[in-house]
């Protein structure tokens, strides 16, 4: 059984399928532009500490998005071989 959660709760290193993006037309239209839409494949690359940008791999991109957007993605995890981020001194 998979899980659905956001693209901050995700650990680094974690994949998965973008099942919802909660938010209005133009912010849905801004991550569309970055490759970002329901149905991808994603994974996290890497997070910023103090609500710092969310870096994923799309496809063959890596973006940056958002902490505030990143939090309205919602990911249904694949893997569960992430990193935990609270061990790294980052």
């Amino acid at each position: 059984m998979h899980k659905s959660i956001s693209l901050v709760q995700m650990k680094i290193g974690e994949s998965g399928k973008i099942v919802e993006i909660q938010g209005g037309a133009g912010m849905s239209l801004k991550l569309e532009n970055l490759g970002i839409r329901v149905g991808e494949e994603i994974k996290k690359v890497s997070q910023q500490a103090m609500r710092g940008p969310v870096v994923v791999a799309v496809g063959k991109s890596q973006v940056a998005v958002g902490f505030g957007m990143a939090t309205r993605v919602l990911v249904e995890v694949e893997k569960e071989e992430g990193i935990d981020e609270n061990s790294s001194n980052g």
